[in-house]
C-alpha cells in the first residue's frame, strides 16, 4: 500500500497533525526539516500554515512538499 495523507491540520509553529490513508494519525514537527532554498519561504509561519493536499501529501504554493513516507518516518503517533 502506498502511503497518502488524507487530512492535515495546522497546530502551531511548524507542527501538523496528519491522517494517513492506512488509518494512522501522526504529529509532525517540521521546524528542523526546512532546509534548502525551496523551503525558505516556509520559515514564515503564516506561509507555512497555508498548505494544501493536491495529491497524496502536503504541498505549498511554491511547490515545496515532503514525501508522505518521510513524514510518516519522522512523525510521532498520536
Amino acid at each position: 500500500m502506498f502511503l497518502e495523507i488524507k487530512k492535515a491540520t495546522y497546530l502551531q509553529d511548524y507542527k501538523l497533525r496528519l491522517e494517513f490513508n492506512e488509518g494512522t494519525v501522526m504529529f509532525v514537527d517540521l521546524e528542523h526539516e526546512l532546509n534548502g532554498k525551496v523551503f525558505e519561504p516556509l520559515k514564515d509561519k503564516e506561509y507555512f500554515r497555508n498548505f494544501m493536499i493536491p495529491y497524496n501529501t502536503i504541498e505549498w504554493e511554491n511547490g515545496a512538499d515532503f514525501a508522505p513516507e518521510y513524514l510518516f518516518g519522522i512523525g510521532k503517533k498520536i
